[in-house]
């Protein structure tokens, strides 16, 4: 496993979205491409957003702290590319557009991962404690065949966490985020531990208040996990809220970094696609963004080096 700690953070450039991009950026409402043709645009404007990754390294983000968290389906190539030029790669394996976790290729999920050996392994999860108690469990048991059986492979796990709103909870508060959220983030996360599901990193929505953040850190560590880290999750946030959330996560001890992808590049993609915007204006967009990202944390976290990369542009 990579070295992840409060002095090696890692920034994770997210475009592993797959029917919700294909939603919004292509107005595909099926969540599929219609053809094989729509399939490789979408493939080309993972490729382009890649080469903004490129572009922020260029312009001297951090090579170590960088990582790419991106799908088989349409972005095979650029998980390869990443590779090859040796930077983290984080990789989904669950099916997208779901309500409850699937696995994308089945039983044959393990191959698909050997075959692109990333650094991290990541599912996504949608759990409320006031879901479906059936369907709960039963999520977290495949949750947890999944941990087992990375583990025994030596595969670090990333578990992306969305605790959504029902709609009596968010009635029952003034402010779902701030007032009621942490509470049920922790509920949940010691109900699939309790269950099985360890995970190495816990992704995580944004948190407004520090106390929260270190009541978070304490259940993702408890009973010996004194190991397990957190990295913040963009949700597509406005910049001004995702920088709060930053900053809040980034002066607590048990935050190590973030994944962030919509805010990155979902507007200079979508400018490209509607033919509004060149491909390379669209890098240096998107390039900007991750580095603003990447700066607002390390200026939230003392005694981190600034990042940038001997020698580079």
């Amino acid at each position: 496993m990579p070295v992840l700690d409060e002095t090696h953070p890692l920034f994770l450039f997210a475009m592993d979205q797959r029917s919700s991009l294909l939603e919004h950026t292509y107005d595909e409402s099926g969540g599929e491409p219609l053809d094989e043709a729509e399939a490789e645009r979408v493939r080309a404007g993972k490729q382009l957003v890649y080469r903004g990754v490129l572009t922020a390294l260029a312009a001297g983000a951090s090579r170590e702290r960088t990582g790419v968290l991106v799908d088989e389906r349409y972005g095979a190539d650029v998980a390869r590319l990443v590779k090859e030029a040796g930077l983290q790669l984080a990789m989904p394996i669950e099916r997208s557009g779901r309500e409850w976790f699937e696995l994308e290729y089945g039983e044959d999920w393990i191959a698909h991962v050997d075959a692109f050996d990333p650094d991290w392994v990541k599912v996504l999860v949608r759990d409320n404690p006031d879901f479906d108690a059936e369907r709960r469990e039963r999520q977290a048991s495949e949750l947890a065949e999944v941990a087992g059986v990375l583990h025994g492979a030596g595969r670090p796990f990333l578990v992306e966490l969305l605790v959504p709103a029902t709609d009596e909870q968010r009635a029952s508060v003034e402010d779902y985020d701030r007032d009621l959220r942490p509470d049920l983030v922790v509920q949940v996360i010691e109900y699939l531990q309790d269950h099985g599901v360890e995970a190495d990193v816990w992704k995580l929505e944004g948190l407004d208040e520090r106390a929260d953040a270190e009541r978070v850190v304490r259940a993702v560590r408890r009973v010996g996990r004194d190991a397990v880290q957190c990295i913040v999750l963009g949700r597509d946030a406005p910049e001004e809220q995702l920088d709060h959330w930053l900053r809040t996560a980034a002066g607590v001890d048990g935050f190590v970094g973030f994944a962030i992808g919509r805010s990155n590049w979902e507007e200079p993609l979508e400018d490209v696609v509607r033919e509004h915007l060149d491909t390379e204006a669209a890098e240096g967009l998107i390039a900007a963004n991750y580095r603003h990202f990447v700066d607002t944390w390390l200026e939230a976290r003392p005694g981190i080096e600034h990042g940038v990369d001997a020698g580079a542009v």
